[in-house]
């Protein structure tokens, strides 16, 4: 006799549990508006998946979450992770900080079964619902043994990402997430098409974490002043993030403003603003002063902040 999948389901709210006034107009909504058992209940063909188990920690729109509301999610999967009647994990989540909170889970739970986050681009009585078919998708991708070793992974539009890699590309398009390289699956049914090297993961810092430090990101334009990056230290920022021009290019004005943060204890990170594409080390780089590689402003910014909340060395979830 097989045993069917048992699921753990923690929704978070999200445009996946959205509410548009007009159907017919799905950019005009609510986000976070149905509980988990409206979602169940709008894709029956989950019963012939798996069981369901469901946690709902809040529900939000997810601009609205921060670092406690990583911690909350994150403690939801390792407790699905070490129940044995758990196969796999499924976490609904927003779509716009949805990198943040993928890379934060990815960092601290070292899988030992399929976790995979889910989402929208449009809002579930949309005339045009793509979170019916990401849930099921997901619980399929959940239901699959050989995803743990590829650490947390979000499922969208037919396609498996790793979180590592995700980055949100366009505003409304279903494919949102198809324009950073994270891409290492698809399915219907799932297939693994590629197994990245990923960051390193620090497991055992979640039982011992309470706050995470302030780390900013700043956008850098052409011309804008390096008074902000000052601004920033003094209101107690113990990292930055400079979302620069190309690759990631300090321009001479930055120089000295970078110089008295390392100074002060500050690492800074040289990430890009194109969306696009990895960020190469400079031949001045130094331990306090480095590119974000692969890693996008959002995600460059969490792993800065598990790295000073550890004590560990400033470029640890980067190498």
């Amino acid at each position: 006799m097989t045993t069917r999948p048992r699921i753990l389901l923690i929704a978070t709210g999200g445009t996946i549990t959205g509410v548009a006034a007009d159907r017919s107009r799905p950019s005009h909504y609510r986000a976070g508006r149905l509980a988990a058992d409206a979602l169940l209940a709008a894709v029956p063909e989950l019963a012939g998946v798996a069981d369901v188990t469901v946690r709902q920690p809040f529900s939000l729109d997810s601009c609205e979450m921060g670092p406690d509301h990583w911690l909350q999610i994150t403690r939801e999967v390792a407790a699905g992770m070490a129940d044995n009647d758990i196969t796999g994990v499924v976490v609904t989540h927003g779509t716009d900080t949805l990198e943040e909170s993928a890379f934060f889970v990815d960092r601290l739970i070292e899988p030992c079964k399929p976790i995979v986050m889910t989402c929208a681009m449009r809002p579930a009585n949309a005339l045009s619902a793509d979170g019916p078919s990401n849930l099921m998708r997901a619980f399929e991708a959940a239901s699959t043994a050989a995803l743990a070793s590829l650490g947390t992974v979000v499922v969208a539009n037919e396609r498996i990402h790793a979180a590592a890699w995700l980055r949100k590309g366009d505003t409304l398009a279903l494919d949102a997430f198809d324009r950073g390289g994270s891409c290492v699956g698809r399915c219907g049914p799932v297939e693994i098409d590629t197994r990245p090297r990923l960051p390193a993961r620090a497991p055992g810092l979640l039982a011992g974490l309470a706050r995470l430090p302030r780390v900013d990101v700043l956008w850098i334009g052409a011309g804008s002043s390096a008074d902000l990056l000052s601004a920033c230290l003094e209101r107690g920022a113990r990292g930055l993030v400079l979302a620069l021009p190309g690759n990631g290019t300090l321009p001479a004005a930055w120089r000295s403003a970078a110089a008295d943060a390392i100074a002060r204890g500050v690492p800074v990170v040289r990430a890009s603003r194109t969306g696009g594409g990895a960020v190469g080390a400079a031949t001045d780089d130094t331990a306090m002063l480095f590119a974000a590689g692969r890693l996008g402003p959002p995600q460059a910014r969490v792993a800065l902040m598990l790295a000073i909340a550890a004590g560990l060395p400033a470029r640890h979830f980067f190498d």
